[in-house]
């Protein structure tokens, strides 16, 4: 078993377009994740408030959520590829603009949240654009192994960006993390401008343009799909009750008494648990009962919650932090091969830019949740009672969705080839 998953991941590594994409994504996501951090330094560089650094994630999300469902119609509708260059245009644009701004002397915080509602419009695109390339890129039977390693590469990048960007400001200054970011926005294109997609093979009015009518067949798609919709609310409810990012400061000084030291150790971890995990998925092969495995993991990352809400100890809150991230690394490619093999070509930019907008939404409004609830009660209570709530969303949805409990990822690959 284990030679026929090293065939599959070599054979796909053998794709020379899926190769090229794979390039481009990891300097595109490295690029995001630095400039992620690159921005929140700024920010609090000048303004030195913590309310100003919450206002960065919510003027990112309200761009990317008002453009949603147009997005998914022309991905749908227009070459894949160019979208997605056009959306890295803009990043390479604001951060050119941004490193002119840094050496005239003129960089100001309005200026900084401009850059970052353009990352949110841009983010609107390139999102769906690139998960929607995928399946174009390599035969179907390679497709659920392309997609466990995507999702390697993203959590690779993920850990690698912020470190990145915090050596380079250490080093030269916040303009030599801009300089960086527009070098790898660059190098991803220039990557990525030889790989060429078919169009979607379909010949149904919706891909005329971008009509009203094309957003309302993606969402009856949606609505008719219970594995589909059951994959996305589950992942979204997980993440909302489940996150316990927003409280890390918190548990850090009052509870696990740890300096900034051991604060970074405990934020590092959660990445590093989503990389063992994903490095781990690569060589193994995808899970028969792909429904179930998407329930377990999300039981998992409630019960590794709870775990990590209840320890006092640093090292022990470490490593159930990590797991949080492990399973959450197996939620997210159990999820992504649910949804992308049930979902018919013309239509994949329409269902996968709601998917980001769940994802989004989950992630920043369980910031929010989380802080009422820890304001309210504890910070204890909101991280060990989210984590009880996962398990109640996964009990919910199993026992309404019976089709994503039985669903199996090859069955509906041998259904589509």
């Amino acid at each position: 078993m284990l030679r026929f998953v090293q065939g599959d991941l070599a054979a796909v590594l053998r794709v020379p377009a899926f190769r090229r994409y794979s390039t481009s994504r990891i300097a595109a996501a490295v690029g995001q994740s630095m400039l992620q951090a690159i921005i929140a330094w700024q920010v609090y560089a000048l303004s030195g408030s913590a309310l100003d650094l919450g206002l960065v994630g919510l003027v990112r999300f309200v761009p990317a959520l008002l453009l949603s469902f147009v997005s998914g119609v022309i991905v749908d509708t227009y070459d894949r590829r160019l979208i997605l260059l056009g959306a890295q245009a803009i990043p390479a644009l604001t951060s050119t603009l941004m490193l002119v701004a840094i050496a005239s002397g003129n960089a100001s915080l309005p200026m900084v949240y401009g850059l970052v509602f353009f990352a949110g419009v841009a983010s609107a695109f390139e999102g769906p654009a690139r998960q929607t390339m995928i399946p174009a890129l390599v035969p179907r039977n390679l497709f659920s192994r392309a997609m466990t390693f995507n999702s390697t590469l993203q959590s690779l990048s993920s850990v690698t960006g912020p470190a990145l960007g915090g050596a380079l400001i250490a080093l030269d200054g916040i303009g030599l993390g801009y300089s960086a970011h527009l070098g790898l926005v660059l190098l991803s294109m220039l990557v990525l401008w030889p790989v060429h997609t078919p169009r979607a093979r379909s010949s149904r009015p919706s891909r005329a343009g971008v009509r009203l009518d094309a957003i309302r067949e993606g969402l009856r798609f949606l609505k008719n799909q219970p594995v589909v919709l059951g994959a996305m609310t589950l992942d979204m409810f997980a993440v909302l009750f489940g996150g316990a990012k927003a409280l890390l400061p918190i548990y850090a000084v009052s509870i696990l008494h740890a300096d900034a030291a051991g604060y970074g150790v405990l934020t590092a971890s959660l990445d590093v648990g989503s990389l063992i995990a994903a490095a781990i998925m690569v060589g193994l092969p995808v899970p028969r009962h792909t429904g179930r495995a998407l329930l377990g993991s999300v039981v998992a990352y409630g019960l590794a919650t709870m775990a990590f809400g209840l320890s006092t100890w640093l090292p022990l809150s470490v490593i159930a932090y990590a797991a949080v991230g492990a399973a959450d690394q197996v939620s997210v490619v159990m999820r992504l091969n649910t949804i992308q093999l049930a979902i018919p070509d013309e239509l994949r930019g329409r269902v996968t830019a709601v998917n980001f907008v769940f994802v989004n939404a989950s992630n920043q409004i369980g910031g929010l949740e989380s802080g009422l609830v820890a304001t309210l009660t504890t910070a204890v209570f909101a991280v060990v009672s989210g984590g009880a709530a996962c398990l109640v969303v996964v009990g919910v949805v199993a026992a309404r969705i019976p089709q994503l409990r039985e669903y199996q990822a090859r069955h509906a690959l041998a259904a589509r080839t």
